[in-house]
């Protein structure tokens, strides 16, 4: 007959305290855990369809005006609304039409003044009085009219913003540019009072790139 065995005791964990042993039943088959319950997942709390629409539509405004605010923002800071008043600059700038000027982008040194920008400058003859005109000459140019033909460098300019119904017979003999000045040239050549008349404009005398038409709303779009 055999006789059961004995449990060993325990072994002695080196590190000082008892290691855990389960013993078994040799005799008889053995047991088999307790089934474990069942789980079942509870349902979501939270907030009703309803409300969890409501809440991200009024998350969404509140981005949307803040978008807004900072886009006014950085327009109020960054540009200035002008009126033109006076035809020297049509078909590209009509009278009474309003536009956006860049007032940041020369002042900072974000970008040249270069040939064919339209400017707003201080008039050197009257400097209460603001004028707006295409840049056609800068520093070191040498610039001529000859029967109403823009002559740059010895070439003749090509200036499709100027139709033929709005140029003239002017002439001007050759010129150069002084350094830190421009010359500039309304589009409307027959009704402009410009650099051919009064000469050259300084550096600091030109404070914005006109760049936006915003009124009348038929005439919106970037100037070019």
């Amino acid at each position: 007959m055999d006789v059961p065995r004995r449990p060993e005791a325990c072994p002695t964990n080196p590190g000082g305290g008892p290691s855990i042993v389960k013993v078994m039943d040799l005799e008889g088959p053995p047991e088999l855990p307790p089934p474990l319950p069942e789980l079942t997942s509870a349902p979501a709390t939270g907030a009703p369809p309803q409300d969890s629409t409501a809440r991200s539509t009024l998350y969404w405004l509140r981005d949307l005006s803040m978008s807004v605010m900072i886009a006014i923002m950085v327009i109020l800071f960054l540009y200035q609304p002008v009126k033109v008043e006076g035809t020297s600059m049509m078909p590209s700038i009509v009278d009474q039409e309003r536009i956006f000027i860049n007032k940041f982008m020369y002042r900072f040194g974000l970008a040249d003044i270069g040939r064919g920008d339209t400017v707003v400058f201080w008039f050197p003859g009257d400097t209460s009085k603001s004028y707006i005109k295409r840049v056609i000459g800068v520093p070191g140019d040498s610039v001529e009219v000859l029967d109403g033909n823009v002559i740059v460098n010895g070439r003749q300019l090509r200036e499709p913003y100027v139709p033929e119904e709005y140029r003239d017979h002017m002439s001007m003999p050759r010129r150069v540019v002084p350094q830190d000045e421009y010359f500039v040239l309304g589009d409307h050549r027959s009704s402009s009072n410009d650099s051919r008349s009064w000469g050259f404009v300084p550096r600091y005398d030109i404070y914005g790139k006109a760049v936006f038409v915003y009124w009348p709303l038929d005439r919106l779009g970037l100037l070019r």
